[in-house]
């Protein structure tokens, strides 16, 4: 009789190892394993390699389940008849069928599914050794199962499914509010162009390159950017920019008579098909705050600064000297009211 307790207390612990073990290995996601390798501990790094290639422990635990489960079923039939006589078989067949249908598939599962990421660090050095004692028959399952499992790889995660854990976190409280807002907003870089940021040109504000501050002091004092476009001859034209501040301190400085060309610097060009993400890294590598959007014809459409990139992520940014804050909206009406003058429907 003890003999026989001793085989079906093997069965149902090795049969609810493997099934645990299964269902915490595809229940722990591949971002928390690659989060956990960082901690370079033996566990960790092992578990990294398991889900690298999943397949093969997965294959390995589903044939050592059936081990304990057909052999343990026999090795149990057999001391059941030698113990308790063929009546009993059938009975307790049925009660060991119960048993590791309870102890050795459904209650494992749950709780190792609970508990994924202690119990896969538990056991992810010995499936690793499992692994490699059946690696023969390991090879023999994946050789005949590969034409039914072959397929593109899908991804780990996306952008909709970070979206949605984002507004899980602020709900469960895990991230705050602001945040949350912050991780969405980052995904708009990618979905928006200079086109929808820039301010159009029919505001920009821009002075002729061989004109001295003299003669174009009305329009910088008058001028709300602190940065003003050089241009040649036409808006099309735009030969750099200048700095406000540095034009009124030679001003000051009664250097009114020095032309614009004398003071200008370098501008950036951009196509208005650039993305957001794109503009930011141009600004960056630059060390430029503003760069002059160019349409399919090469035709200057507008400007876009960094605050205009750096507001998708923050929202409108208005400082003291902001007489107006949405110089797009203005752009708008100040086009339509020339379409009207002109009598042209826009509709």
């Amino acid at each position: 009789m003890l003999a026989l307790i001793i085989v079906v207390t093997t069965v149902l612990l090795g049969s609810a190892f493997c099934s645990g073990s299964e269902a915490a290995l595809l229940s722990i996601s591949p971002i928390k394993v690659r989060q956990l390798a960082q901690s370079k501990k033996p566990a960790a790094l092992a578990l990294a390699g398991i889900r690298l290639k999943v397949s093969r422990p997965i294959a390995t635990i589903v044939i050592l389940n059936n081990v304990f489960n057909i052999v343990g079923s026999i090795l149990v039939g057999s001391l059941t008849t030698k113990e308790l006589g063929g009546a009993w078989l059938g009975v307790f067949s049925g009660v060991l069928t119960f048993l590791i249908i309870v102890f050795g598939e459904i209650v494992p599962k749950t709780l190792c599914q609970r508990y994924a990421e202690p119990v896969c660090l538990a056991i992810a050095i010995p499936v690793k050794f499992l692994t490699v004692i059946f690696t023969p028959l390991v090879w023999l399952v994946e050789n005949v199962t590969t034409p039914f499992t072959q397929g593109q790889k899908m991804p780990t995660t996306n952008e909709a499914e970070i979206k949605f854990l984002t507004n899980i976190g602020f709900q469960e409280g895990v991230i705050e509010d602001d945040e949350a807002e912050m991780i969405q907003r980052v995904f708009q870089l990618n979905d928006l162009n200079a086109s929808d940021l820039m301010t159009p040109r029919i505001i920009i504000t821009y002075l002729k390159g061989d004109k001295t501050l003299a003669e174009s002091q009305q329009e910088i004092i008058k001028s709300q950017h602190t940065r003003i476009l050089v241009i040649d001859d036409t808006i099309d034209n735009v030969t750099g920019l200048v700095l406000k501040d540095e034009l009124l301190t030679a001003m000051i400085e009664g250097q009114g008579d020095r032309q614009i060309n004398d003071l200008k610097r370098p501008v950036q060009f951009v196509p208005e098909t650039n993305r957001a993400d794109k503009l930011l890294k141009v600004f960056q590598d630059n060390r430029e705050h503003l760069a002059v959007v160019l349409d399919e014809y090469g035709g200057v459409a507008g400007v876009v600064t960094l605050e205009d990139v750096l507001e998708v992520l923050t929202g409108e940014i208005v400082d003291e000297t902001d007489r107006n804050v949405d110089l797009q909206e203005i752009a708008r009406k100040k086009r339509l009211r020339l379409l009207k003058s002109r009598g042209i429907n826009n509709d």
